[in-house]
Order: structure tokens, then C-alpha cells, then sequence
């Protein structure tokens, strides 16, 4: 399994609308419980009466979301099939648990949308359809769940369908899938369901194995972040020193030109390193350590890039922030914030509006982000920061911003597209989503 694909993928919907259920069910109909975890659900449904294994109990782990039947936290889940290894990020659904939602998306290929049968598109599956947008997640799947409430109904699916396409038109999702399920008995979860003659597609277990997430990071844009500096001898006979991290953009060559940001400085690449020997050629994601040919003052933070691609470096950027914590954001306050491997201070100059969480609209004339509130926010740092936009880039765009005194993070932001930005001057001024 070592060489087999991973998924990453998060599940969201409205309160009661079987996200646990689902991945209960997931884990169940593979055969991925352990003995005792089934006996311990087993015994916790002789408790409660019902007579069947309550599935959600599987993701649902503390005391206060079974006592509730909610989720709260997020809970991550790992299994694997013959095909490919996932890891599940089970969010809450709640408008008050937005950040959780937004912390289990960050890094998900896929996000699974649930939606009740019964109650069609409300205005938490908008809210959802929403976030996933904005964290960029190129692929959603909307699972229309408890069809075995509405008799397996083709009309009620298709009008469910057609009314979220209309609705997440302008909203940039570049894979949607609709799929039929019975989280609570199985229909369409592993193996394509009787009840539901009339549809032709995958189960959904087979949609996550078969969906191509090859191209779901930016192969154009050669980006490598240094994080740390390699110099275990120095003789008169060796003189190693190699830049160790992560691609997180693109791919590398030897003898490729590169520049050195911020500094601007341009070498060119020798030697593409790896723990299992040298290599030619490395791409996003490996982990790698390179070196080039020039003696060059490089340490963490610097990005090394195609020296004809050159990423942003500014000051001055806008970026839609989700802010998670009980202080709010005030303009003018002032955070760590860590893009990357890059590290400064930064300060909220301006908020250009919040979004109203119930309409998707945006709202001006705010002062400050409360908690799991949304909002556009044009920040300054006290260094150069090099970034591309979110929608280009999600490693390269998204950024932490860090309580100092206490060393908590308080936001995650998401770099907006720049209109026209000048290296090296303060001309930043303008900004597209």
C-alpha cells in the first residue's frame, strides 16, 4: 500500500443530515472495524434500544456529540481499499463550528455534500457549497441521502440536482457529481443499490476511487519553498550545502535556471536529492533537497521558483480570512502570520466587508471578524511575503495568522488574485476574487 494514491476528502451538511452515518457505513460495508470496535457499537446499541448498530458512533467520539447525535469537532478517519488509501475529515455541520469545517477542508481533493431528501437544498448546503468553494476543492460530490424516505424518488433527486446546479453556477466548482444514497441501509454507498434502477452512475465508494486528482495540483508554477538548510561537512574536500522542503508548485529539473526570492538573486540547479538517491527531475509534492550552483545567502523562507515564473512578492496583499477564535480581528491589531514556510508580523489595515453567513452576500462598514465569521481583508507585513493567489495555488496562497502572546491560531486566509502588483513597491492596491 505504500505506492498506492491517497485521497484526502471532508464531508459536510446540515445538522442530522448523516455525514457520520456515512462514513459509519463506509467503514462498515468494507470490512475496515476492528472486532472490538464493532463489539463496542454493538453493545452501545443494546443500550439505546434500537436494535441497530448506530454507524455514527464511528466518528462521533466524544461524549457530548453522541449525547446530541451532532458532530462538533472534526474527526479523521483512515482507511484503505485494493485501489487507493483515503483519509476522511469528518466536520460539524453547525454555523457555529464554521472553523472546524473550514480546518477539515484546507487540504481535501474531494468534499462530500449532504443533502436530506426530504428537505432539498436548505440554507446550510448554500453555506457549504460556499466554503468549499472558497477553500477551492476541486472536487464535491452531492450526496442526496435518506432516498428510502422519499420511496427512492427519481423526481425528487432530479429536482434536487437541478436546483443546486442553479444555485452554484457562479460559484467555480470545477467537478460536480450527484449520487443517490441510504446512508442508514446502505443503498449506493459500496455496491450500486436495486432500489435505485433509474440510476446509471457509480456508488459512491467507486466514485472515490475512480476520481482523477492527478491534475488537482498547479503542475505550471514551479514553486520551492525552502524550510531547511543542509550543510553537514565543509573541507577542503566536500562542500556540501544543499536547500531542503517541499514542491508545492510546478517541477524542477537539473539545469534548470531558478531565481531566489525575495532577494532576486539567480543560480541554477545541480543536484536533485531524495532519501533514496539523486534524481533528474522532481515535481509537487515530493520532498526533496537541491542545490545549486552559486554560493547564495538562501535560508527558511526563501522560495526558490523558475527563473521566467515569478510568483508574488509584496507587502501588501487582500486575502478572505475565516477567523476562529472569541477575540475578534480589529483593524490595525497585529499577528504572526506564517504562509508557507515564511514567517512575519502582520496587520489588518483595512476590512473590506464580512460575508453574511445566512445570504452569501457581502456586508461593508465592519470593523472586525468575530468567531467563524468570513470576511475580505487587506493586510500589510512587515516583510516581503511571496505568495501566489489561492485559486491559482492553495500552498502557496493560504496562510495561518498566529496569536503572539499565546502562540494560537486565530485565522486562516486565502490570498485574492491581484489585479496589478510591481515587485518591490507598495503598488498593491488593486484586486480581483
Amino acid at each position: 500500500m505504500d505506492n498506492t494514491e491517497l485521497l484526502r476528502f471532508t464531508t459536510a451538511g446540515s445538522v442530522d443530515d448523516g455525514k457520520s452515518t456515512l462514513i459509519g457505513r463506509l467503514l462498515y460495508d468494507t470490512k475496515l472495524i476492528m472486532e472490538d470496535q464493532l463489539e463496542a457499537l454493538q453493545r452501545s446499541s443494546d443500550i439505546t434500544g434500537d436494535g441497530q448498530i448506530n454507524l455514527a458512533n464511528l466518528t462521533d467520539g466524544l461524549r457530548a456529540e453522541r449525547e446530541q447525535g451532532i458532530t462538533i469537532d472534526v474527526a479523521y478517519r483512515y482507511f484503505a481499499t485494493p485501489k487507493r488509501k483515503f483519509i476522511v475529515a469528518d466536520t460539524p455541520g453547525h454555523v457555529q463550528y464554521t472553523r472546524n469545517m473550514v480546518t477539515g477542508a484546507s487540504t481535501a481533493n474531494l468534499a462530500i455534500i449532504l443533502v436530506d431528501a426530504r428537505q432539498g437544498v436548505i440554507q446550510q448546503t448554500r453555506r457549504h457549497a460556499y466554503i468549499a468553494s472558497l477553500l477551492r476543492i476541486p472536487h464535491v460530490v452531492i450526496c442526496i441521502n435518506k432516498m428510502d424516505l422519499v420511496a427512492y424518488s427519481e423526481d425528487i433527486f432530479n429536482q434536487i440536482r437541478e436546483d443546486f446546479v442553479n444555485f452554484a453556477a457562479g460559484l467555480g466548482i470545477r467537478d460536480l457529481t450527484f449520487i443517490p444514497i441510504s446512508a442508514l441501509h446502505g443503498d449506493n454507498i459500496v455496491d450500486k443499490s436495486e432500489n435505485l434502477p433509474w440510476y446509471f452512475g457509480p456508488p459512491l465508494l467507486r466514485h472515490l476511487e475512480d476520481v482523477y486528482i492527478g491534475n488537482d495540483r498547479n503542475l505550471q508554477d514551479a514553486r520551492f519553498p525552502v524550510q531547511y538548510v543542509i550543510r553537514p561537512y565543509k573541507d577542503e574536500f566536500h562542500d556540501f550545502r544543499g536547500f531542503a522542503g517541499q514542491i508545492a508548485g510546478g517541477f524542477f529539473r537539473k539545469g534548470d535556471p531558478v531565481t531566489i526570492l525575495p532577494s532576486g538573486k539567480t543560480s541554477t540547479i545541480t543536484q536533485i536529492h531524495t532519501h533514496d538517491g539523486e534524481l533528474d527531475e522532481a515535481f509537487a509534492p515530493m520532498s526533496v533537497t537541491l542545490q545549486i550552483a552559486d554560493d547564495i545567502d538562501i535560508s527558511r523562507g526563501d522560495m526558490i521558483v523558475k527563473r521566467d515564473n515569478i510568483p508574488h512578492v509584496a507587502q501588501e496583499f487582500e486575502a478572505m480570512v475565516c477567523w476562529m477564535v472569541d477575540e475578534p480581528m480589529r483593524k490595525g491589531g497585529k499577528y504572526g502570520i506564517k504562509l508557507g514556510t515564511r514567517s512575519a508580523r502582520a496587520m489588518p489595515m483595512d476590512i473590506l466587508h464580512r460575508i453574511n453567513i445566512d445570504t452569501l452576500e457581502p456586508e461593508t462598514g465592519v470593523t472586525g471578524l468575530a468567531l467563524n465569521e468570513i470576511g475580505r481583508v487587506k493586510f500589510k507585513t512587515t516583510v516581503p511575503m511571496i505568495f501566489d493567489p489561492y485559486n491559482r495555488n492553495r500552498y502557496t496562497g493560504g496562510f495561518i495568522l498566529i496569536d503572539e502572546a499565546t502562540n494560537i491560531t486565530v485565522g486562516a486566509g486565502m490570498i485574492c488574485e491581484p489585479k496589478r502588483i510591481v515587485p518591490g513597491t507598495e503598488d498593491t492596491a488593486e484586486f480581483i476574487i
